[in-house]
């Protein structure tokens, strides 16, 4: 048995030898083969390159729109000691240190590429040609997908009006302003942040409408930021609102406990009663009272602005697109050297694959 298994596995590595062996002549004869149809490569390979050269010709601007900002966020260092005060008061200032910034690290990325900013700039107006319109219709126009819509009666007229509640939309124009911004996000829309140890962020927008790259990549930052200003100041907007509320409802009570003040002190004429100056002593208790807490919701509405106004960040655009924008194609030279090489492959390809079946079949 010993000797039978031993005999066995010398086989096995014979043929494995030789198969190696007959692959590797197969290899040469497959290259030698390829060296003979030269010419025919060659000529594919230049066809493929004139074919290149033509699509150079045919292809389309594509505008980039270019803006690079950087967002200064403050933190509340300074305004420590009366946040303090304020707090024995029963005020919440906000602009603790552990605080999420929704622009710290890769989350802005994430941000301006949600879906509700892509909507909401999308939705938003643009100018062309003295008509209004939404960035949306504008994308709908220059990519010709009304014509794409022609023999589809629920999309031939789709459009998105100025103004239109964006509740009432229909299931079309949802899934139509879906597929927009979907498409936006992986391949028109470009955000990084050029040098990771900075603050600095860019965005790139490329379409082949000059008008669409610019208005859409402002109006991106711009709601973004917004947006994101609107929430940072959320809480201290609230306190400043109740707090301007209170001093408003205060000061009105004030000038009235002086009038009345006012009126009792003359109404008292005869010091000799002492009784009748009772009253004038009371309202001038309650007048001071209310002084008081006039004064202390005063200086605590100062300070929760001064905390909003700390707590605002400040967006700084350096660099915006300008018209002519910048623009990319593809170049001529390019062209020719993709257009031979996709050609020369092809050719290859084709000629193994013949030579492959010939040999099979004379087998």
């Amino acid at each position: 048995m010993q000797q039978h298994s031993t005999y066995t596995t010398g086989n096995q590595r014979d043929g494995e030898e030789i198969s190696l062996k007959d692959f590797l002549l197969k290899i040469q004869q497959l290259w030698r083969y390829l060296l003979q149809k030269w010419k025919v490569i060659l000529i594919v390979g230049l066809l493929g390159g004139g074919l290149g050269l033509l699509f150079s010709f045919l292809s389309k601007k594509k505008y980039i729109g270019k803006l690079t900002f950087i967002v200064e966020d403050s933190k509340g260092g300074a305004l420590g000691a009366y946040m303090g005060i304020a707090s024995q008061f029963g005020i919440d200032l906000g602009g603790g240190a552990g605080g999420s910034d929704v622009f710290s690290n890769d989350n802005v990325i994430a941000f301006l590429k949600s879906r509700l900013i892509l909507e909401k700039t999308l939705l938003s107006p643009v100018e062309v040609d003295g008509k209004k319109g939404t960035l949306a219709d504008l994308y709908v126009d220059f990519n010709e997908l009304h014509k794409k819509w022609e023999k589809i009666p629920a999309l031939k007229s789709l459009n998105y009006p100025l103004g239109q509640d964006r509740k009432k939309f229909t299931l079309k124009q949802d899934s139509v302003l879906n597929t927009i911004q979907g498409t936006i996000v992986d391949k028109l829309l470009e955000i990084t942040k050029p040098d990771k140890k900075s603050s600095f962020i860019q965005v790139k927008c490329t379409t082949r409408n000059e008008i669409f790259s610019k208005v859409f990549t402002e109006t991106l930052v711009q709601i973004a930021t917004q947006f994101y200003i609107e929430i940072k100041t959320q809480r201290s907007k609230k306190n400043v609102d109740k707090l301007q509320i209170a001093a408003d409802s205060l000061k009105i009570l004030l000038n009235n406990k002086t009038y009345t003040l006012a009126s009792t002190q003359d109404l008292n004429v005869n010091p000799a009663k002492r009784v009748a100056s009772v009253n004038a002593e009371v309202q001038a208790r309650d007048k001071m009272v209310l002084q008081t807490m006039y004064a202390e919701v005063v200086k605590n509405l100062e300070i929760t602005k001064m905390a909003m106004e700390q707590e605002t960040p400040i967006t700084q655009i350096v660099d915006t697109p300008i018209y002519p924008l910048e623009f990319t194609r593809l170049g001529k030279l390019k062209g020719i050297i993709l257009g031979g090489l996709i050609g020369g492959m092809l050719a290859v390809i084709v000629l193994l694959l013949r030579k492959v079946y010939r040999d099979v079949l004379t087998d």
